[in-house]
């Protein structure tokens, strides 16, 4: 499994596996979510997507359930969380709105919170996981490094930032933010073009990619990309997911598409994306299809 760095002191493996529905099955046992996570390791995949939110807030839990019984499995793996939605369900069950806090207060509870939810002392990389239209970036900013000094957290990020939000925060921060998790796929290339991808590929900054099968659309629909991924797939011996994921992986500026699925098939399939070959004509016909026209 190819490996891509963040930074000098941590690397991330290129498939990344995704969290956010480890709560939706009714067997959610430590038994169970350690097979997934074993599933993941014996391909290479090491690296965990979770946040706080997740699972109504339970799936941090979930998860410090299968290390807590294995303590062991923490020392393979490197954990992503995310923090700053506020939702009024599970812990927050009494608020009377969605919103976002990106304050000092809420983003070190939601640490602590995550630490103890999981059973570890340090989250690899603490994502801020949505613009917050209130965020004053030098409390914020200030709030990330003191939590990278304190050693609760070894790298930070940002989650669905444009540029301007990036550099905002940024500039208001010692440690370097390391990647920004957005949505890019077949079903949402707009980042090829409005700026998203060319800024951190400017910067060298790894991108990860949340919903890279589109939410599970790419998967199971028709059209004209279901047609491309088809040819690719009949083509190479594999699904439409792992030519939808190496499509991602195709592109020079080292994505990393996080996917999550609780079947344990899949997960153990989630690597035949590493298999695909995309040429260039190969790559445009999907990107084509996606557009739905020609390029200009």
């Amino acid at each position: 499994m190819q490996r891509i760095s963040l930074n000098s002191d941590l690397s991330f493996s290129r498939l990344v596996y995704g969290m956010w529905r480890i709560g939706d099955v009714e067997d959610t046992s430590p038994a169970v979510v350690e097979a997934k996570i074993q599933a993941c390791l014996e391909q290479g995949i090491t690296t965990f997507d979770q946040a706080d939110i997740y699972g109504a807030y339970t799936a941090e839990a979930i998860l410090g359930g299968a290390l807590k019984a294995n303590p062991s499995l923490r020392k393979e793996m490197e954990i992503v969380t995310k923090c700053d939605i506020v939702a009024p369900i599970g812990c927050y069950s009494d608020k009377p709105v969605k919103y976002y806090d990106t304050s000092r207060a809420h983003i070190e509870k939601s640490v602590d919170r995550s630490l103890s939810e999981m059973g570890i002392e340090q989250i690899d990389l603490l994502l801020v996981h949505r613009p917050d239209p209130l965020m004053d970036h030098n409390e914020t900013g200030a709030a990330l490094d003191d939590l990278v000094a304190s050693g609760k957290v070894r790298t930070v990020g940002v989650s669905n930032f444009r540029p301007w939000d990036w550099n905002l925060l940024q500039s208001a921060m010692k440690n370097k933010l390391v990647t920004n998790q957005i949505e890019i796929s077949l079903s949402e290339i707009s980042p090829f073009t409005n700026g998203d991808i060319a800024f951190h590929q400017q910067h060298d900054q790894a991108m990860m990619a949340w919903s890279p099968l589109g939410g599970g659309s790419l998967m199971t629909g028709d059209g004209a990309v279901a047609t491309a991924l088809d040819k690719v797939a009949n083509a190479q011996g594999v699904d439409r997911a792992a030519v939808a994921v190496a499509f991602l992986l195709r592109h020079p500026s080292k994505i990393l598409p996080v996917l999550g699925t609780n079947n344990l098939d899949r997960i153990a399939n989630i690597s035949d994306a590493l298999k695909v070959e995309l040429d260039r004509e190969s790559w445009f016909t999907l990107y084509e299809a996606a557009l739905g026209n020609e390029v200009p």
